[in-house]
């Protein structure tokens, strides 16, 4: 009964003004006969939208309809959880140490919130862990289920600390991811599977005790497995596994189209979960910020961030808390997945505007912001928090009639990094066509396009602040 009413105040907490999550968890529990107890609340009255029924002709920027762009992910929402690892650690022993409370701990957690977002989750009791420990796999519904693309994270950590950015990032991050993919609900061409792995500091033990009882014909089954080990570190690098493979290829598109450069995880090589489907002959990628290696002057001239130093110096180490992780790489690894899932797992079929009812060519302005981006037709202005974002004319978009050329300019708060790209409509989804995303609080762009439907997209990825944003436009 304290797992049931567990699970609904999940529901209630993460959909607060939809009844459908809530009433699903209530009518799984009563389908095997666990009934409500006293305290139980009732589930919201408002409803969700539908999210396979098309909104208005433009197509909602924070909730894209099935096979819209991917979501971005929030970074405070995945602070959040690894908020709750920290807690946790500190509630038990200082440590999520496998097979012990504070493992078990964080396993509750990110079961409960998969559980409430509508996931069937399975825990799988690995005999080769520490104590018997387990592995927690989650899948979502939908999609073919003979091509099955896997995103995973350790969820344990050492004994020595918390271990909040070796694993609880990645273990956090995909966990936001996969709690995003049940709110969009798209359309699934492919199955995606989640994992969080135990022992993988014992030496890679839960995923490979999940490799190793798979059948042959369940291995072929899996396209792609994406591992995510310490994308949060203080001193970051930008490292893919496998960099060259095929199955790497949507991550580093990603980055390019944001201007961040990558290597290859040579660090990390045969050392995360990842290692565990390659050996099988599962094609495997990832995602890392580095761990204990030194950063080059190379690498901090491309990075910034401190040359002769670790990655993160606090690997392994009691010091490896709350405090130890960075917003930038941590949301760019964040948005990097949600890319990659939606690429590699969601089908097309979303709603595009209605080329006969456009939105106001010369939508109403903002009272812009004094300061910079002066000499432009156009000007907007507003505040976002660290890892916020906003489209703008005023979360719409313009059409333009003519081939012409833009030009923008966007001028945030000092010692910020916020960036600044022009989107445009497709037919199915927001696309990327210009940026400007130097590691900066003011950025410029130019582009030249052919008439159609655009917006500007506005992202902080760290820093706080108010920005001003002007731009020109063909007619």
């Amino acid at each position: 009964a304290q797992a049931r009413l567990h699970s609904v105040q999940s529901a209630i907490q993460l959909y607060p003004n939809s009844n459908r999550e809530c009433a699903t968890v209530k009518a799984a529990w009563s389908a095997v006969s666990v009934n409500p107890g006293s305290s139980e609340p009732a589930c919201p009255t408002g409803s969700s939208p539908n999210p396979t029924t098309p909104g208005p002709s433009s197509p909602n920027p924070t909730t894209p309809a099935p096979g819209g762009t991917a979501p971005n992910i929030s970074v405070a929402n995945v602070k959040a959880h690894l908020q709750q690892f920290q807690n946790i650690a500190t509630s038990n022993g200082g440590n999520r140490y496998s097979g012990r409370p504070g493992y078990t701990a964080s396993l509750q957690y990110v079961e409960s919130k998969l559980q409430a977002a509508g996931y069937a989750t399975t825990r799988q009791t690995c005999t080769s862990c520490t104590s018997g420990s387990v592995n927690l796999i989650a899948e979502w519904r939908g999609g073919d289920a003979n091509q099955v693309i896997m995103f995973g994270a350790h969820l344990d950590g050492v004994a020595a600390g918390p271990g909040i950015n070796d694993n609880g990032s990645g273990s956090g991050m995909i966990l936001e991811v996969a709690l995003q993919l049940a709110a969009a609900n798209p359309t699934m061409s492919k199955k995606v599977r989640f994992a969080w792995w135990s022992d993988e500091e014992q030496g890679l033990r839960g995923s490979a005790f999940y490799v190793n009882q798979l059948p042959s014909t369940e291995r072929t089954k899996i396209k792609a497995y994406y591992n995510f080990d310490m994308v949060a570190s203080r001193n970051a690098g930008y490292f893919i596994n496998n960099i060259t493979s095929t199955q790497s290829a949507p991550v580093k598109a990603y980055y390019d189209s944001i201007g961040v450069q990558t290597e290859e995880n040579v660090e990390g090589r045969n050392r995360s979960d990842d290692a565990s489907f390659t050996n099988a002959g599962i094609p495997a990628s990832g995602i890392a910020a580095g761990a204990s290696a030194v950063k080059s002057s190379t690498q901090a001239q491309k990075w910034g961030g401190t040359a002769g130093a670790a990655f993160d110096s606090c690997y392994h180490a009691s010091c490896d808390t709350i405090s130890n992780v960075a917003d930038t790489p941590l949301d760019r690894a964040a948005d990097a997945t949600a890319y990659v899932l939606w690429r590699q797992a969601v089908s097309g079929g979303s709603s595009s505007p209605n080329p006969t009812t456009p939105a106001p060519t010369t939508p109403a302005p903002t009272t812009p912001a004094p300061g910079g981006c002066t000499g432009y037709t156009n000007r907007f202005s507003g505040s976002l928090a660290s890892g916020g974002q906003v489209y703008q004319p005023n979360n719409s978009y313009f059409q333009t009639t003519t081939t012409g050329t833009h030009s923008a300019c966007l001028d945030g708060p000092t010692g910020a990094d916020f960036d600044l790209y022009l989107q445009k409509w497709n037919g199915s989804a927001w696309v990327n066509v210009a940026q400007g995303a130097t590691p900066n609080a003011d950025e410029t762009l130019t582009y030249s396009g052919t008439a159609g439907y655009y917006r500007y997209r506005v992202h902080s990825y760290s820093g706080s602040g108010a920005y001003t944003l002007g731009y020109n436009r063909p007619a």
